[in-house]
């Protein structure tokens, strides 16, 4: 499932109180700041394993509770449920029985302690968030319960769940630490098996949740890109220099290189290494040469200078120097 993305839902409704806010949006970006300004973010960086950026769900949730008229007063009656895409397609096709995520997606909401495995009270008194409008956390592996029989016909049980990413990591079956795959989609995103210890970062990448199977917990390092495959979309549809995204594949080879163009495709700020929220988009190299083809090779190109960013720094905090690296996804 798509992780961060946040949903509040009224439990005796079963409505959303307001829209989705995915994990690209960047309007909590100001509570991020109060966090950093009262030096809480070293507290959460050493509980969850992760930067305070608007990325991630906890500030999300604060949001929705201080926006929506009449949130907070439900959710500390526990009127309000939280979850992120797994906890609402399995709450709905269990018709409400059951309310639950897993490891690995808890592990991307900033409230979360990786350490000791479970919703972090000091963080969600930071945030004021009622620790009874969060799921119960369980394995990725296990029978969480059943589909309601009148969804399909029959019971089917509900046996996985794992954020997008590190089911594709386990998909790739890089089972042993050192183990890495890149996923190009939207953003790109490169995590690293690290076994069953959570190694800390000192080059801005996130240590992550990567399962929970057979009563134990296994660890990577992430790096996570926002923007990928969706600088092409932009290419397509806000500059409208190609068709289609295989045109800029075209495109690009119709010239040997750049000519000193470059693109930063920063249009939701950076992720990993950077975390600047407030980075914003550049093509600097522009010259009276510079073409339409140009310019596409150069968004092609941001990609791969991304990638390499991400992976020299995973390389330095793991101390393994990658002889393979296993890719998949749609860009």
């Amino acid at each position: 499932n798509q992780r961060e993305t946040t949903v509040v839902w009224d439990k005796n409704t079963g409505k959303p109180i307001y829209n989705a806010i995915v994990w690209q949006c960047r309007r909590t970006a100001p509570i991020c700041d109060e966090l950093k300004n009262k030096g809480f973010d070293k507290k959460i960086r050493e509980k969850t394993g992760l930067v305070v950026d608007a990325y991630f769900s906890g500030t999300k949730i604060k949001w929705i509770l201080d926006n929506v008229e009449g949130a907070r007063e439900k959710a500390e009656k526990g009127e309000l449920l939280f979850g992120n895409i797994d906890t609402w397609l399995i709450w709905n096709l269990t018709r409400g029985k059951v309310y639950v995520t897993d490891y690995s997606n808890a592990s991307r909401t900033m409230i979360f302690n990786i350490h000791e495995l479970k919703w972090d009270k000091e963080i969600l008194a930071e945030l004021n968030i009622p620790e009874q409008m969060l799921p119960e956390v369980k394995p990725s592996s296990y029978v969480y319960g059943y589909t309601d029989k009148s969804i399909f016909g029959v019971e089917i049980p509900i046996a996985g769940d794992a954020g997008d990413q590190q089911a594709a990591l386990f998909g790739q079956a890089c089972f042993k630490p050192g183990m890495a795959k890149n996923t190009y989609g939207t953003g790109c995103f490169m995590l690293m098996n690290t076994g069953e210890k959570a190694v800390p970062s000192n080059t801005g990448l996130l240590s992550t949740i990567a399962w929970g199977i057979d009563g134990k917990v296994e660890y990577a390092l992430e790096g996570s890109i926002f923007i990928a495959g969706a600088a092409i979309q932009w290419l397509r549809d806000e500059l409208r220099i190609i068709d289609n995204s295989p045109q800029s594949e075209e495109y690009a080879m119709k010239v040997e290189d750049t000519n000193g163009v470059y693109v930063v495709p920063a249009f939701v700020g950076l992720g990993a290494p950077y975390w600047d929220m407030y980075a914003r988009g550049t093509i600097v190299g522009l010259t009276r040469g510079a073409k339409r083809e140009h310019i596409i090779r150069a968004t092609l190109e941001s990609i791969a200078y991304q990638t390499r960013d991400v992976l020299e720094a995973m390389q330095e905090d793991s101390g393994i120097r990658l002889q393979a690296l296993k890719v998949d996804g749609g860009a």
